[in-house]
């Protein structure tokens, strides 16, 4: 975690699209029915999307059973004001790519954030761990400048679909104990940073 980022901390689902690795990627897809669907959750489109004229509605938050499904077009980052954290504590969640890349050329990341602060304004701070479907990893905050730690890079710990349009889950976590936070895919610790409290 980068020093200066709060300790106490929002703890939230971002499915966020961060960017793709490799080749040049397709332009954000508009979702029929999109929008937030889900009592108390907000959401921000990344900035990288409303540069290509999309919108929160553009993509679709709802509710399956016990599950959140997302369908993506445009890069969003979800949130719930309620669930928030200090102190020591894990949160994690379990996403599921039911087809890898069955809509898009090149794999999309999703994961979960913490340290959310001033969520929807333009100094927005948070740090996220996303996984990607072809096994890759990456670390990024905004605070509110963008800082990636590492780079995006392949790592044992992501599971990789055996093909495009086959399944792959992960687990993510965000770990915060004694003033450090970890973040864990699959049970592995894959980065740790120390905080300090702003």
């Amino acid at each position: 975690m980068r020093p200066g980022l709060a300790s106490a901390c929002v703890l939230v689902l971002a499915l966020i699209a961060a960017p793709f690795l490799g080749a040049q990627g397709d332009p954000d897809r508009v979702i029929p029915g999109g929008g937030i669907h889900i009592a108390g959750w907000q959401g921000i489109v990344d900035a990288s999307s409303i540069r290509q004229g999309r919108v929160l509605n553009d993509a679709k938050l709802a509710q399956e059973g016990n599950a959140l499904h997302v369908t993506t077009g445009p890069a969003v980052t979800y949130w719930n004001p309620a669930n928030r954290a200090s102190g020591d504590f894990t949160v994690s969640a379990t996403f599921l790519e039911p087809r890898f890349m069955a809509l898009n050329s090149h794999p999309h990341s999703y994961g979960i954030f913490i340290g959310g602060n001033d969520m929807d304004t333009d100094r927005r701070s948070l740090v996220y761990c996303v996984a990607y479907g072809d096994g890759q990893a990456l670390i990024r905050g905004f605070a509110p400048a963008v800082f990636t730690l590492p780079r995006a890079s392949p790592n044992p710990a992501v599971h990789k679909a055996a093909a495009v349009g086959q399944p792959v889950t992960q687990e993510i976590a965000w770990r915060v104990k004694g003033g450090r936070a970890e973040c864990l895919v699959n049970g592995t610790v894959i980065a740790g940073f120390g905080m300090t409290k702003e």
